[in-house]
């Protein structure tokens, strides 16, 4: 009885820069689609009619908080953004909260205990930030 050979496998070196160039753009096309398809899934779950409205008299859009967050409107703005997360304000306590956001400079408001826990009750709180760069902000929660 005569045995046939094993076939001897086939190494990518074997194959023709026509069979290499298909499986790239078959790689690199699953690859974009990959990419695509997670990107929709994240933006299909961003937004949606439960987003808080940003304040009217904040001329620089805020990134949207979660639905539980508390945004502050912020007087003469010009690019800070005052928000408290959820989270913060579960947790309770006096809160130093920075309001750069996308400002060149910095402010600070200090609130107080009592403070956050009238923000997170929804009842109006207003503050005056610390003054920087000749001026202060007055942020209002709840207002």
């Amino acid at each position: 009885m005569k045995t046939e050979p094993m076939p001897h496998p086939v190494s990518i070196t074997d194959r023709s820069p026509l069979e290499r160039a298909l499986e790239r753009r078959d790689f690199v096309l699953a690859a974009v689609l990959a990419m695509i398809g997670g990107a929709t899934i994240t933006i299909s779950a961003c937004g949606g009619s439960d987003s808080p409205s940003m304040p009217s008299s904040n001329p620089t859009p805020t990134p949207a908080p979660a639905a539980t967050d508390k945004v502050g409107s912020i007087s003469s703005n010009h690019g800070h953004s005052a928000v408290i997360t959820a989270a913060r304000l579960q947790a309770g306590g006096a809160l130093s909260l920075d309001i750069q956001g996308t400002a060149s400079h910095t402010h600070t408001v200090d609130l107080t205990a009592s403070e956050m826990t009238s923000i997170a009750a929804n009842q109006r709180v207003a503050k005056e930030s610390t003054a920087n760069s000749g001026h202060s902000h007055t942020v209002t929660f709840n207002g």
